[in-house]
């Protein structure tokens, strides 16, 4: 492949760092290739009339396509250095030339793991062969299969496994069309909730493809993995890409798509393999965006942010005046996603989703005085990046928040707040001791958190329909929804009812509260528990589960949910959103909440 290690900009990007990407595309080498006799300086030149800037080349288990590519450009190169060009090879030799000065290529596999799930798995340019091949060897495809292109490999190695071992190598790791067909988000199957965890949140996984990246509804697969998931607590990245078998889309099947048909942007520094990786390590989630052709709006990250409105990892404020207490509101949200898992503060909109953004004037000048007020205001020190984004011609903050390392953070040395789902309160009394607890219990500072366990091969056969070909299983034990409030205990003292409240968003369990200092969905819950209480023989039971009532509240529907005990006893949870029922509490999910 043509050497193109360090090239500062394409020519293409002159005017701007934001570089079109295609990672997810096949050669003639993939088995199921659709266009027979293509050759792969047609491939090449396919990509650059795409306008593409960085290209992938993962072909099904092998990395033969590569080999391929490369050995056309050594023949070619040999010829020359011998004087036995012809004049069609000094022709086609000036076109790979060309053509690499243009577009990184960059080499890789697509590779099928146990219960035939897909990853891509996207190397440096340079990366030797034999190296490659080592690494297919490791992950156990067969070595008389090497050279098929074959999607079937027989058994290979599981998923988190081979996670581990691409990254090691120094690979690029992302889970193929996560969504679809063979994709790890196992979107519409009906399994044990620990495999999709591992599978989607993996500290080796870099990023997921998907296929419904320009959506902005809540039901995105983007949004699903947005950090706002009790059991998804690290938000991944998520890109684009063809998954192209052929140079054009087929007229007669739009689904199959040719070269730089489905399109990332990424916004790199430099067109080199080390920039593309950072930016899928960090935690900056706008330097990607789906590719749209100039006649199109561009991708709006504020927008798409207002489409899915307050929450547990994002906030909206339209100013940060001292007036009206406006910046004290903002800096207790910095707190706050400090003490909870982080997220991000837009300053100069709103969270609803009709109109321009309000924007911030003087925005430069609004920035610092922001950074300076955090650097003041909240303790112990946080580096919390702050910058400005523009949306509909409206300059907008931008506040990104770290999970802190060092919890409890305090507003004025004194004050401390949590985050719960689209609120910001002050701490109550049991929550700062869970917090102090929890910052006692790791040892010192807060730590990130965990990332979850490695799944075995074992482990994900014992799990209920991991993939079409398994067969679903009843699990042993119902789990309560992730999202919610149960009322645990209640109590009368002195002509106050005080309650327990046990917040299913982070399970900690609240003593004391009363209706006076209860907060919207608490309050909620024991409004419901004092005027509404749950009538066994009217609640719609399937088993031991059973549905209450339904509501609507803040644009979200909210399920009141029932459980029923060995001994006869009765759990009720209250205010649980569609995004907390997973398992088989997704049965009572009316039809707007439904996953597409």
């Amino acid at each position: 492949m043509v050497n193109r290690k360090r090239i500062r900009k394409t020519l293409r990007a002159a005017d701007s760092d934001w570089r079109r990407v295609d990672l997810h595309l096949h050669t003639p080498a993939s088995a199921d290739w659709q266009e027979p006799g293509a050759a792969y300086l047609q491939w090449l030149q396919k990509a650059d009339s795409r306008g593409l800037d960085v290209v992938a080349i993962t072909d099904h288990n092998t990395v033969e396509g590569v080999a391929r590519l490369r050995g056309e450009i050594e023949r070619l190169t040999w010829l020359e250095a011998n004087e036995r060009l012809r004049p069609q090879e000094r022709r086609e030799l000036d076109e790979y030339r060309r053509l690499g000065e243009k577009v990184l290529v960059l080499p890789g596999f697509e590779f099928t793991a146990t219960f035939g799930f897909h990853i891509l798995a996207i190397f440096p340019p340079d990366t030797p062969l034999r190296m490659l091949e080592l690494l297919l060897l490791r992950l156990n495809v067969p070595v008389e299969r090497l050279s098929e292109g074959s999607t079937e490999i027989g058994a290979s190695t599981d998923v988190v496994t081979a996670y581990r071992l691409i990254n090691e190598a120094g690979g690029l790791v992302i889970a193929a069309h996560a969504n679809s067909t063979h994709g790890v988000a196992m979107r519409g199957l009906s399994f044990g909730g620990q495999t999709k965890i591992a599978f989607t949140q993996d500290p080796h996984l870099h990023a997921l493809e998907v296929t419904d990246l320009e959506s902005t509804g809540r039901r995105s697969t983007a949004q699903f993995f947005d950090g706002s998931k009790p059991e998804y607590p690290r938000r991944m990245h998520c890109i684009q890409g063809s998954d192209a078998h052929r140079l054009v889309r087929d007229p007669k099947d739009k689904n199959r798509l040719g070269i730089g048909d489905r399109v990332t942007e990424v916004l790199l520094p430099e067109v080199i393999f080390e920039a593309l990786l950072a930016v899928f390590e960090g935690d900056d989630f706008t330097l990607t965006r789906p590719y749209r052709p100039a006649a199109e709006m561009p991708f709006d990250h504020v927008q798409a942010a207002r489409e899915q409105g307050n929450s547990i990892v994002q906030s909206f404020h339209e100013s940060m005046t001292q007036q009206g207490g406006r910046l004290n509101k903002v800096l207790a949200d910095v707190a706050a996603f400090a003490n909870a898992r982080g997220g991000t503060i837009w300053v100069g909109a709103s969270a609803s989703r009709k109109g321009a953004p309000r924007g911030v004037p003087n925005p430069n000048e609004a920035v610092s005085q922001l950074k300076k007020e955090i650097e003041h205001s909240i303790t112990p020190p946080l580096d919390v990046p702050v910058d400005v984004v523009e949306s509909m011609g409206a300059s907008v903050i931008r506040v990104s928040v770290p999970n802190g390392a060092d919890k409890p953070y305090a507003l004025s040395q004194t004050r401390i707040y949590v985050r719960q789902e689209g609120e910001t309160n002050e701490a109550m009394r049991d929550e700062l001791v869970q917090l102090v607890l929890a910052c006692h219990a790791a040892g010192g500072p807060a730590a990130e958190v965990e990332p979850p366990p490695a799944v075995s091969v074992e482990a994900v056969a014992a799990e209920p329909a991991a993939a079409p070909e398994l067969i679903a299983a009843q699990p042993a034990e119902v789990k309560a929804p992730s999202i919610g409030v149960e009322i645990v205990t209640a109590e009368e003292r002195k002509g106050t009812r005080y309650y327990s409240i046990r917040d299913l968003r982070n399970g900690n369990t609240i003593h004391n509260v009363t209706m006076g200092s209860a907060r919207k969905l608490w309050s909620y819950a024991l409004n419901q528990y004092a005027t509404n209480p749950v009538d066994p023989a009217k609640v719609t039971w399937n088993g031991d589960l059973g549905l209450w009532q339904v509501a609507k509240r803040a644009r979200r529907l909210r399920y009141d949910l029932a459980l029923r005990q060995p001994d006869g006893g009765l759990r009720v949870f209250y205010g649980v959103t569609s995004d907390g029922m997973s398992g088989p509490w997704g049965q009572f999910l009316k039809e707007e909440d439904r996953a597409e």
